[in-house]
């Protein structure tokens, strides 16, 4: 059941529904346009799964981080962040033709790991020169990525130690190498 279905059921049970439930759901409804068409989505999920691929572990792709990238830059980023981020997608295009001749979505995995370091050196390089305050496009990528991923059931329940009901806080934990973080 989603938070919309669960409001209109309370609503409805407490006599709420008299009044009009939609009154309560209108911070539901976002009036945001979305930039993010189904072919963008996949393209961001091939992306993050180069970012963070399956192995022993779920990757990005599993996670739909994709879907997570559009919906929080749709909701969460202003216009100029928007436009950074879709442009970096044509960018990432026109780095993989420009040399593999090819779009980034038809090439090898390889290929696609090969396009992402270059781009990364050239991300870390910009924002060292332009400050902090300047956005390159794949350093936006990243981090929804991972933001995505680690948030997700999946990147939380699988790759991450979870502890769905934890117990008292303990503020010093020894840590053994090779642990993984926690959730």
């Amino acid at each position: 059941m989603n938070r919309r279905e669960l409001i209109r059921t309370i609503s409805i049970l407490t006599g709420a529904a008299f009044l009009g439930a939609d009154l309560f759901l209108v911070a539901c409804k976002s009036d945001r346009a979305t930039y993010f068409d189904k072919n963008t989505i996949s393209f961001l999920d091939e992306v993050a799964e180069t970012i963070i691929p399956k192995t022993n572990t779920p990757g990005a792709k599993e996670a739909e981080t994709g879907k997570f990238i559009a919906l929080y830059a749709t909701n969460c980023y202003n216009d100029t962040e928007q436009k950074i981020l879709l442009d970096g997608i044509i960018k990432l295009n026109e780095a993989s033709n420009s040399k593999y001749s090819k779009d980034f979505l038809e090439i090898t995995g390889t290929e696609k790991q090969e396009i992402l370091t270059i781009i990364d050196g050239e991300a870390k390089k910009y924002n060292e020169l332009m400050g902090q305050d300047a956005i390159h496009y794949f350093t936006l990528i990243k981090q929804l990525t991972l933001l995505g991923f680690f948030t997700s059931e999946l990147g939380a329940t699988q790759v991450l130690r979870y502890n769905p009901i934890p117990g008292k806080y303990e503020g010093c934990i020894p840590y053994k190498k090779g642990e993984t973080a926690w959730a």
